[in-house]
């Protein structure tokens, strides 16, 4: 998520970028209509919401699933948890968290426990590492392999519900199927195509339907940084979607600010698809699947698809 940050010296004026791409720190506590669990439930945290909905649904009724960052109003990078986020911690039977220096701060308290909660840590569990995109939830496969080990922790936890773990991983895996049958459908009309992105969120979304990224490496790497992009990197940017280079242009609509209101009007300004998209669920919408679902149809229709 995005920490409010300074654009600086970029085109005729500064820009500055303020922070929407983050969360509120309110915990809240969460369970699921689901069958009853044969066990007694036990408890589970969640780091930041973009896993929340695909735990709860795991686990039905066999959990109580508390998320420490809900929202977009704090960034998770520089979260600070109150004494009852900490309480939270305590009392944890299985910690869910994202990693890759997303959400640093639950390591930070997890390593003052003892004994330490098991801990499903999604960058871990992907094999990625501390530099690479932390945006886990943006890649199918890594949905897939988030969620087996999500069921495995809490197969272990609870042995006696082991049939209504693996009953939940089934209906799991059959509420996935519409977006997976999404995913290869936006792959069918994006075969050769092209994007640029205003940050790095969706990247690993657009790798996995083929997308190329012609976003310029020096304003990616700034925008991952949070650093000022050089004039030239921004003028690279402008000129690619001016000359009809990028097909379409992806915009995380929960970043506001003078730089990528300005990408976005050269887009416009060159007849290029702008496909909007949202680093944490947005309010209202029902399930992870529904909102990748969405995005993913905006993108197959932004394509011709």
């Amino acid at each position: 998520m995005r920490r409010a940050r300074m654009w600086t010296g970029i085109a005729a004026a500064s820009l500055v970028l303020v922070g929407a791409c983050s969360s509120s720190g309110d915990s809240t506590a969460t369970t699921i209509d689901a069958p009853p669990c044969p066990t007694a439930a036990v408890d589970v945290v969640v780091t930041v919401d973009q896993w929340t909905d695909i735990v709860q649904t795991l686990a039905g009724s066999c959990a109580d699933v508390t998320t420490i960052i809900k929202g977009a109003d704090v960034d998770p990078h520089e979260f600070e948890p109150t004494p009852a986020d900490n309480a939270r911690f305590l009392g944890a039977d299985l910690v869910v968290a994202n990693g890759l220096g997303y959400d640093e701060w639950a390591n930070k308290v997890l390593e003052t426990l003892s004994p330490r909660p098991p801990l499903v840590d999604a960058g871990e569990v992907v094999g990625r590492t501390d530099g690479d995109n932390p945006h886990v939830w943006y890649d199918p496969t890594a949905v897939k392999e988030v969620a087996a080990a999500i069921t495995a922790e809490l197969s272990t936890l609870l042995p006696e519900a082991g049939t209504y773990l693996a009953d939940r991983a089934s209906a799991w895996s059959a509420d996935l199927q519409p977006y997976l049958d999404e995913v290869a459908a936006v792959k069918a009309a994006a075969s050769g195509r092209t994007y640029a992105a205003t940050e790095s969120v969706f990247d690993d979304m657009a790798a996995a339907v083929g997308l190329e990224d012609l976003t310029p490496d020096g304003y990616r790497a700034a925008a991952a940084n949070e650093t000022d992009p050089a004039p030239a990197d921004v003028h690279a940017f402008e000129e690619a979607l001016r000359g009809g280079h990028v097909d379409v242009l992806v915009v995380n609509t929960q970043t506001e600010g003078s730089l990528p209101a300005q990408l976005r009007s050269v887009a416009e300004g060159a007849g290029v698809p702008i496909v909007e998209i949202t680093e944490t669920m947005p309010p209202g919408e029902q399930s992870f699947v529904s909102w990748q679902v969405d995005q993913l149809r905006a993108l197959g229709q932004a394509l011709g698809g």
